[in-house]
């Protein structure tokens, strides 16, 4: 065993991390699920209120993010390196952000419909969502170390899955071929920009994690 893993060994265990981790991850779970109501939503109305429950879940996720930097403020031993719990934070809340701001322009633009691709790509970052948070959830234990990766290799599969699905949708929107005009195109090109920025979040995310495998195992 390793000099320093020999001294972390006997360090005290700092379990908040652990809980505000998993307290963060869970809430992501709620948004995503209320996201893909939101994608699934074929009513202006409904959609603009199913939003502001997103919107009320976002915040709340500030405040979450907020409190583990407080933590991290706090603490002076941390179970994992203090950047590496930084950016975890971070990513999360940036998956959050990223699907909020999709829902606000469908509603913004005063998106009725639910094409394909749209639910499709709700399902997608729900998957990735659901992956991001069994991974996190194992990150503290590197016998985990496996199923761990196998987690990131899921998250990158699922992301190409939405680097697919954006080129074929745009190249369509492009075609012209169901008649919308040039501002529906423009509106739906920014719908679709922003969910393939929410799956490359879930990317982004896997790499932090990657990397606090290797620092750690």
């Amino acid at each position: 065993m390793r000099g320093d893993k020999i001294v972390k060994f006997f360090m005290p265990k700092e379990e908040r991390f652990h809980e505000l981790l998993d307290r963060d991850t869970k809430h992501l779970l709620r948004a995503a699920q209320l996201f893909v109501d939101v994608a699934t939503s074929t009513s202006l109305d409904d959609r603009r209120a199913k939003v502001a429950q997103l919107r009320a879940l976002e915040h709340d996720g500030d405040l979450i993010t907020r409190d583990i930097f407080n933590a991290l403020n706090s603490t002076f031993i941390t179970p994992l390196d203090r950047e590496d719990i930084r950016s975890i934070a971070s990513d999360l809340d940036d998956i959050l952000d990223s699907m909020e701001g999709v829902a606000q322009n469908l509603v913004l633009f005063e998106i009725t419909g639910s094409p394909e691709p749209l639910r499709k790509f709700a399902e997608l970052i729900a998957a990735m969502v659901q992956e991001v948070h069994k991974a996190t959830g194992m990150v503290w234990d590197m016998a985990n170390e496996k199923a761990i990766q196998e987690a990131i290799v899921r998250i990158s599969q699922l992301e190409n899955e939405g680097d697919t699905l954006y080129a074929n949708v745009i190249a369509d929107l492009f075609r012209g071929a169901d008649g919308k005009t040039p501002i529906e195109i423009l509106k739906w090109k920014e719908i679709y920009q922003g969910l393939e920025d929410a799956c490359d979040e879930c990317k982004e995310f896997t790499h932090v994690l990657g990397n606090v495998v290797i620092k750690n195992a």
